[in-house]
């Protein structure tokens, strides 16, 4: 059985970041990551990051990514790609599968990184082809280059349906409008203002009412929701579009962590100690 000293599950921005760290520290680190290539969410980010400096502003993220990559090249960490981990067992053995065979890494210490999935949103029509997350489209345009669709509605006005809106635009493709439940934008102004420059629509308190087509997206039905958040008769509008793109948040890919028995303190805020306990003993 291999052994290291830290094993750390996620090639992403935060996996390739907490690798660099511990090396430095003079740490023995193996990175395990499903897919093909390191780097997660960063080759998909064309745009340059807003914020403070500490935090790249300025930079594009597909630069952050081979930053990273080279400091874990320099410093000697362990990647293995194509490495899908299924468990985590005593003694704090990681099991996985890469290339069709089993293998088990024995770890002193293991760091989960291992992202998240996007939220789905249900409405009628909502599995037809053509609805899809924001996260998938800007894949598809940044890294596969196609396009997803030729006219667009974004659901959703955090960074990731301001930001894919725009990048979307600068595709080809024809951002029809973006709609927000809320009744004002998620994210930075300065992201909204890109996209409003460039005609595309923003309506708040409104969400969709349902998805038109047979085999595929042709066309949606939006509706303005009140201050209950209930749809308002009368306010429809339909709009002509392909594709939908959701950008309705996100949820950790916790798996792993329930395998490993981490304690979640989230279920004890929401739930009383009798609740939570059955739920983690299911």
């Amino acid at each position: 059985m291999k052994k290291t000293e830290i094993a750390i599950i996620g090639a992403g921005p935060a996996g390739l970041s907490c690798a660099v760290e511990a090396a430095k520290a003079g740490a023995k680190v193996t990175l395990l990551d499903e897919n093909l290539a390191p780097g997660g969410q960063l080759f998909k980010q064309i745009h340059k990051f807003f914020g403070s400096r500490e935090h790249q502003a300025g930079t594009r993220g597909f630069r952050i990514g081979q930053q990273l990559l080279k400091e874990t090249e320099e410093l000697g960490v362990e990647v293995l790609l194509n490495a899908a981990v299924y468990g985590i067992y005593e003694n704090k053995t990681v099991a996985y599968v890469k290339d069709g065979k089993n293998h088990a890494l024995e770890a002193e210490r293991i760091v989960i990184a291992a992202g998240a999935s996007e939220n789905a949103l249900s409405f009628p029509g909502c599995a037809l082809p053509g609805v899809m997350g924001a996260g998938a489209a800007q894949t598809m345009i940044n890294v596969h280059r196609v396009l997803p669709g030729k006219k667009i509605l974004m659901v959703g006005s955090g960074n990731v349906g301001l930001i894919v809106s725009y990048q979307l635009l600068q595709a080809g493709a024809d951002v029809a409008a973006l709609i927000e439940a809320a009744p004002k934008i998620g994210g930075y102004g300065v992201h909204a203002a890109k996209i409003r420059r460039a005609g595309v629509p923003i309506y708040v308190s409104t969400t969709i009412k349902e998805a038109l087509g047979e085999e595929s997206v042709e066309g949606v039905v939006i509706t303005n929701l009140d201050e209950k958040w209930q749809p308002i008769p009368g306010t429809e509008k339909t709009l002509e579009v392909d594709t939908i793109c959701l950008a309705v948040g996100l949820s950790p890919l916790t798996e792993l962590a329930w395998m490993a028995g981490c304690e979640f303190t989230l279920w004890k805020l929401l739930f009383p100690e009798s609740m939570w306990r059955a739920i983690s003993q299911e």
